[in-house]
């Protein structure tokens, strides 16, 4: 896709308008429009954002008929539904409509390894950025872990390796986007309120393998049904991993180790006691990138190397200390109860639970019933905290209690617990009631376990 001398529009003044803006400037002659939805901004707030903003024209609020009609390109930022009527009317007018993924794609070089599911995605990236650093001598990790894409694509060259997370937002905007290896980890219902049917979620999901070539790699979770069904007509070569049976060609686990195979020979790559991170979640995460990374040439043995030293990403079943025999884990990116689930099938010892939070309209009854004797005290906070216990009544769970806050939820915690338990901050809520992010949520539980007198 050729941008020099089109008129590109950026939608979105955030982290990743800000680096498409950059990205356009510093490698192509594109006249820069730039569109912010929120009809309260500051243009001189926006402008003083960055550099590539300062001299473009700004629209903010709407986007005038003739501005739109003057356009050749639209770059989306991720958070832009791309059912907005503006964005439908500027289909409409033969706008091409593209993500910030799709415009990093064109603009940068190397290979591109990318990952896509609804939950373990971070964790899935940052472990094959590691083996991709252990092995490779440039690499790049970036997309909905934090790090656009756009921001290092003029980085890039022929040897890089990117490793890309990316969401079904950012997959909703590609053309061309095609990495030589995917995942898709797995798929339970999640952003239906942005992708309206489950069915058009899948859709965004699968599309991660559009464009690759047959002779390409898509890794995909067996015990996915969706997915598994998917192995069937993807148009790509299927490499499965399984936690419960053993693939024809991939990874799966076999008692405590994990093993990969390529359909002839059966290589041991690690046991699962080797490694810092819990739970068969997290097995599966190791599974999906030691699949993409033999995918992408690295040795099995390379593989083990990094994974008996890696260590879980912040916030994900993070284990933050011991105290008087009590073991206390951040899992404040449990923001879905899909995702708390299985935190809380990771724990190996008695647990007390720290639950809720801002209200995202989920229902609690597959949490509460993973509980199964495990969980021994549920700590209630926030908004959700009446609707978990009613839940939680009604399922026969009846060891609860409500803290005000934070802090006396920790203290709550530490005070009933005995050595040999552990205590687990993962809400099945998100943040936003008490909270600026799940990030400062998890901060804060950590700076208050660490607190705590022994």
């Amino acid at each position: 896709m050729d941008f020099n001398g089109k008129k590109v529009l950026v939608f979105g003044t955030g982290k990743s308008g800000i680096a498409a803006a950059e990205l356009l400037q510093s490698q192509t002659t594109a006249e820069l429009v730039l569109f912010e939805g929120n009809e309260k901004a500051s243009k001189e707030e926006i402008r003083g954002k960055a550099p590539a903003f300062a001299e473009a024209a700004l629209y903010i609020g709407s986007l005038p008929e003739e501005a739109m009609a003057a356009l050749d390109i639209a770059v989306l930022s991720p958070g832009v539904p791309t059912d907005l009527p503006v964005v439908e009317q500027m289909r409409a007018k033969g706008v091409i409509i593209i993500g910030e993924i799709e415009l990093a794609y064109q603009l940068s070089k190397g290979r591109v390894a990318a990952i896509t599911g609804t939950n373990g995605k971070t964790t899935t990236t940052t472990l094959v950025g590691e083996i991709m650093e252990h092995y490779f001598s440039d690499v790049k990790v970036v997309g909905n872990i934090g790090i656009p894409y756009t921001s290092v694509a003029a980085q890039t060259g022929d040897e890089t390796v990117t490793v890309a997370e990316i969401s079904s937002f950012q997959l909703e905007t590609i053309i061309d986007f095609a990495p030589e290896v995917s995942a898709i980890l797995n798929i339970t219902p999640d952003h239906l309120n942005r992708h309206h049917t489950m069915e058009n979620y899948i859709r965004a999901k699968e599309d991660i393998t559009k464009n690759q070539r047959p002779d390409q790699v898509c890794v995909l979770n067996y015990e996915d049904p969706v997915l598994r069904e998917f192995g069937e007509s993807a148009p790509v070569q299927v490499v499965f991993f399984s936690s419960k049976q053993k693939v024809q060609k991939g990874c799966y686990l076999q008692g405590e180790e994990i093993i990969y195979t390529d359909g002839m020979q059966d290589e041991f790559v690690v046991n699962v006691n080797e490694l810092n991170i819990l739970g068969v979640h997290n097995y599966e995460n190791v599974m999906a990138a030691t699949a993409m990374s033999v995918a992408m040439g690295v040795p099995v043995d390379k593989i083990r190397e990094v994974l008996v030293q890696f260590q879980a990403v912040e916030h994900r079943i993070e284990y933050v200390t011991e105290k008087r025999g009590v073991k206390f884990y951040n899992d404040s990116k449990g923001t879905n109860p899909d995702a708390a689930i299985k935190a809380v099938q990771a724990m190996n010892r008695p647990t007390i639970l720290i639950g809720g939070g801002y209200d995202k309209q989920s229902e609690y009854d597959e949490w509460i019933d993973s509980f199964d004797g495990k969980v021994k005290k549920l700590v209630l906070i926030g908004v959700t905290a009446e609707k978990i216990a009613d839940c939680a009544k009604k399922h026969g769970f009846t060891d609860y209690v409500f803290a005000r806050d934070l802090e006396e939820a920790v203290k709550i915690c530490y005070d009933s617990a005995v050595p040999g338990d552990a205590v687990l901050l993962s809400p099945a809520c998100a943040s936003w009631d008490m909270f600026q992010s799940y990030e400062q949520r998890g901060r804060l539980f950590k700076e208050y376990v660490h607190g705590l007198k022994e």
